[in-house]
C-alpha cells in the first residue's frame, strides 16, 4: 500500500491525542492515512463511501455509521468534508461519536480559493505529465467551485458541535494527482502572490 502524504501524517499525528486513542477517519480513500494511524497504534474505524474494496476501510457514507454516541477519542477528515452529503446532518453524526474533548482535525481543499490562476496552473501541469485534463481552465475552476463545499459552509455545519481554529492555508494542488515534488514550487508561488492559497487546515474540539 502506498504511504500518505507526509504532511499531511506528520499534521494528523500531532493533532492527535496519544495512541490507542480510538479515531474515526472520514473519507479514507484507499486507505493509507488509515494504516499508518494502526501501526502507530491507534485504533481506527476507517470509512468512505466510494472505497471499492480498500482494506481495511468500511464502504458507508458518514451518515449511516453505526457506532455509539460519543466512542470515538477523535476524528479525522482528509479532503472529503467537501463531498459529504447531506452535510449538516452528516456533521450532526459526527459530532454525537466524538466524545466531549475529543479532537477533529480536518485537512481540506477550499474550493472558492480555485480560481482560474489555480485551474490553469494544474490543468498545466497535468498537460505536461501527460494526463487528461480538461481545455478550459475557466470552466474547469467554476464547475469545481459548483460541485464541493467551501470551507466556509464547512466551518458552519460543525461549528454548533466543535469549537474550531482558523484555516491554516497552504498548498494543496500538487496532491490533485501531480508529481509530489511540485509543493515545492507552489509554495513558492503561493508565496509570491502569483498561485491562492487552496488548501486549508483546521483543528476542532468537541464542545
Amino acid at each position: 500500500m502506498a504511504l500518505p502524504d507526509g504532511a499531511v501524517l506528520a499534521f494528523v499525528r500531532a493533532t492527535l491525542p496519544p495512541p490507542p486513542a480510538r479515531v474515526l477517519e472520514v473519507g479514507a480513500g484507499r486507505g493509507e492515512l488509515a494504516a499508518a494511524l494502526r501501526e502507530a497504534g491507534y485504533d481506527v474505524v476507517a470509512i468512505d463511501p466510494t472505497a471499492d474494496g480498500a482494506p481495511g476501510v468500511e464502504p458507508i457514507p458518514l451518515l449511516d455509521l453505526d457506532a455509539p454516541d460519543a466512542s470515538f477519542d477523535a476524528a479525522v477528515a482528509v479532503v472529503s468534508l467537501h463531498h459529504v452529503e447531506p452535510l449538516a446532518e452528516s456533521c450532526e453524526r459526527l459530532a454525537a461519536v466524538v466524545r466531549a474533548g475529543g479532537v477533529l482535525a480536518i485537512d481540506e481543499f477550499d474550493v472558492v480559493r480555485f480560481d482560474e490562476r489555480a485551474a490553469a496552473w494544474q490543468l498545466h501541469q497535468r498537460a505536461a505529465a501527460g494526463q487528461d485534463h480538461p481545455h478550459d481552465h475557466t470552466a474547469s475552476s467554476a464547475d469545481v467551485r459548483a460541485h464541493m463545499h467551501p470551507v466556509e459552509r464547512i466551518r458552519a455545519a460543525l461549528e454548533p458541535a466543535f469549537a474550531l481554529g482558523e484555516p491554516v492555508r497552504g498548498p494543496y494542488l500538487y496532491r490533485w494527482d501531480l508529481d509530489p515534488a511540485l509543493r515545492a514550487v507552489e509554495e513558492r508561488l503561493v508565496a509570491r502572490g502569483e498561485l491562492p492559497a487552496t488548501g486549508a487546515r483546521m483543528v476542532g474540539i468537541r464542545r
